[in-house]
């Protein structure tokens, strides 16, 4: 069935979370962001993963409006970088501070091996002062984390918000992060079966607590296992989400636009 058919002629869809600066996405950059455009998708938030990353991604915003951005180090790449990163992203900022939406993608992942913990530690609080300093929302990355980005965000009374990014889990869960403003990022998860407890999330909790992603190129939908996920794949993620909640599909779309404007500052 061809993606178009999966959408409302009238809907419109924000992609808050697609790494379309990554090579499997870059090379085929401009037929991506046509094919995600005919699927109903009308803007998207790129997502910075390291240092090497950022003024590449302020190129692209300056070429596309519609392709927001943010900056930030991911945890995966946190041995490649040190507290004078942090003070080149404080320079960029001071600069670009219209440019860039949000700091991300940023975060704890304590699946990975625990020699980097203290590393992700150290550059995920040294991120989340300066998104503090320049009243930026934040994309949070986690993975066996949430206690300790909980704990790091009322340390520091972050009230910033932000997008809690591949979100799957309990109503309580997400309510911890509801509470300190921050949206939950739903993505594919939804479509698998098996996602049962994030599925009774995005039926029970409020309109206002969502946001769409895809993730791109990684997290591929049900059925898609196995090959690049793409932006234009929002459409199905979308589809999902209006099976789980009661309202119409206009207004599901309106809201979830909405939500991403408010968290991140766009309206």
């Amino acid at each position: 069935m061809p993606l178009t058919s999966y959408r409302p002629a009238t809907v419109k869809l924000f992609d808050t979370h697609c790494h379309l600066d990554l090579p499997e996405l870059a090379k085929a950059q401009d037929l991506h962001w046509q094919q995600a455009q005919d699927a109903g998708v009308a803007a998207l938030v790129i997502p910075a993963v390291e240092q090497a990353a950022w003024q590449n991604l302020l190129k692209l915003h300056a070429s596309q409006p519609a392709w927001h951005i943010a900056l930030g180090i991911h945890p995966w790449w946190a041995a490649k970088h040190d507290l004078a990163d942090i003070g080149l992203l404080n320079q960029l900022l001071q600069q670009y501070t219209d440019e860039v939406c949000a700091i991300g993608e940023i975060g704890l992942d304590f699946a990975l091996a625990e020699d980097t913990f203290d590393q992700q530690l150290q550059l995920f609080a040294a991120q989340l002062n300066l998104a503090k300093q320049y009243a930026k929302p934040v994309i949070l990355h986690h993975s066996k984390s949430q206690p300790q980005l909980l704990a790091e965000l009322k340390r520091q009374q972050f009230t910033e918000g932000g997008i809690l990014h591949a979100f799957s889990g309990s109503q309580q869960q997400a309510k911890a992060f509801l509470d300190l403003g921050f949206k939950l990022g739903i993505g594919g998860t939804i479509t698998y079966e098996r996602a049962r407890k994030t599925q009774i999330s995005v039926q029970k909790l409020p309109l206002d607590s969502f946001v769409l992603e895809t993730d791109a190129p990684a997290m591929p939908l049900a059925g898609f296992q196995g090959e690049i996920n793409t932006p234009a794949q929002l459409n199905r993620i979308f589809a999902a989400f209006c099976k789980l909640r009661t309202e119409p599909a206009e207004q599901l779309a309106a809201a979830l636009w909405r939500n991403t404007e408010q968290v991140l500052r766009l309206a």
